[in-house]
């Protein structure tokens, strides 16, 4: 996950006359009428089409260089909804949509807001779509959500950061409906918060060190990199091209049900960055930069050792895009030399890795920099990176 940016994501000047029933969209009339899309940061391009029942976002990021953008749709609603309802706490805005992804897993994201809003953040939930590329049913309320009448009131979903290539979000309807809370029905496709607190590492019942990690290289795609050392300390170098990989045996765990999220955390050993970002690419784009990015591992060799995997033998020959998730789990700042970096892992990623789907997790680098974190092998294996969850029996 990373900030999602507020540009453009405003009001949008839209005055109809007022009526008092909720909105549905069903796009059986092969029409997006009333739609607005935007894109920002990077060089994504969106398109919402009317198709046969169903609508879809087309999002083209091939000329993309670092899958860093976001795509949304977006409409704005007031006229459709009872406002005085809205304005009073007994009553929020449920929205809710059927949805299918043309790649999988990937998150997608809900959006409310006002012409007054100022924490973006707040009405944000994502949504964990898992392996399942059929179509399913997602759905937020909102809490304290303030509208009163004569605001706008904007419905947004949103695509981010899916990888640089062709994708697309097929949307069946869309649903808003202004609900009475003590009657809200349960939101449906586990919300997700977006950059939630990092949990205290004592309340994890599992702390598991890695198994195996190394570094893999694809300028020397034939090279095992296991010996690779930062001041005679054995590390793993984040750089341009250079990738530490992950893994953890987690057998035991098979069957078992992640009870929330998880920690990754990582030991710095050195940093090296630099580079003025915001006065070359803007402020909003410029200071995504200088974090390192974690993937899943989707594909490529399940059973890599670290004395002898390359990057050609753990891809298998294949791009190294198709072995992981284009989309990562979180951008993430470096703490500075022997501090711990804390990556949050979201309870449907941790899940996949418990159920060993995802095979584990490889690093890259958004920005110039280069990091080393402390691998398994360096001194006692105390600054290893390790993994902290909690489970329960299915």
């Amino acid at each position: 996950m990373r900030n999602i940016k507020t540009t453009l994501l405003g009001g949008l000047l839209v005055f109809t006359p007022l009526s008092h029933a909720d909105f549905f969209d069903h796009f059986d009339n092969k029409s997006v009428a009333g739609w607005q899309t935007f894109t920002g940061d990077g060089n994504a391009q969106l398109k919402f089409l009317p198709m046969d029942g169903f609508a879809r976002m087309q999002v083209d990021a091939t000329k993309d260089q670092h899958n860093i953008y976001w795509t949304i749709i977006k409409r704005d609603i007031a006229q459709s909804l009872d406002m005085e309802k809205l304005k009073s706490p007994d009553y929020e805005l449920r929205v809710e949509a059927r949805v299918r992804p043309s790649h999988s897993p990937r998150r997608i994201n809900f959006m409310i807001n006002t012409q007054r809003t100022t924490d973006f953040h707040e009405h944000l939930r994502e949504y964990d779509l898992g392996q399942n590329a059929d179509w399913q049913i997602i759905s937020m309320t909102t809490h304290n959500f303030d509208a009163v009448p004569g605001d706008q009131v904007n419905i947004q979903l949103g695509v981010t950061d899916w990888g640089s290539g062709e994708y697309y979000l097929d949307v069946d309807y869309y649903r808003a409906q202004v609900v009475k809370v003590k009657n809200a029905k349960p939101d449906v496709g586990e919300p997700l918060v977006y950059h939630p607190p990092t949990p205290s590492l004592e309340t994890f019942k599992q702390h598991v060190n890695v198994t195996q990690d190394a570094t893999i290289n694809s300028a020397f795609p034939l090279v095992n990199f296991n010996n690779w050392t930062s001041d005679n300390a054995r590390v793993l170098t984040v750089s341009a091209g250079q990738y530490p990989v992950l893994r953890w045996d987690l057998q035991s765990f098979r069957g078992q049900k992640a009870t929330g999220a998880g920690v990754l955390e990582l030991t710095t050993q050195s940093v090296q960055k630099g580079g003025d970002y915001i006065g070359a690419l803007g402020e909003d784009f410029g200071i995504e930069f200088d974090k390192v990015r974690v993937f899943e591992i989707l594909g490529g060799d399940e059973n890599w050792q670290q004395n002898s995997v390359t990057f050609a033998n753990f891809t298998q020959g294949k791009d190294l895009q198709s072995t992981i998730n284009g989309q990562m789990i979180f951008d993430t700042e470096v703490a500075e030399a022997n501090g711990k970096t804390l990556v949050t892992i979201s309870r449907p990623v941790l899940q996949r890795i418990l159920d060993g789907t995802t095979r584990g997790l490889l690093l890259q680098p958004l920005g110039a920099l280069e990091v080393s974190f402390y691998d398994s092998e360096h001194g006692d294996g105390s600054q290893a990176p390790k993994l902290y969850f909690s489970t329960r029996a299915n």
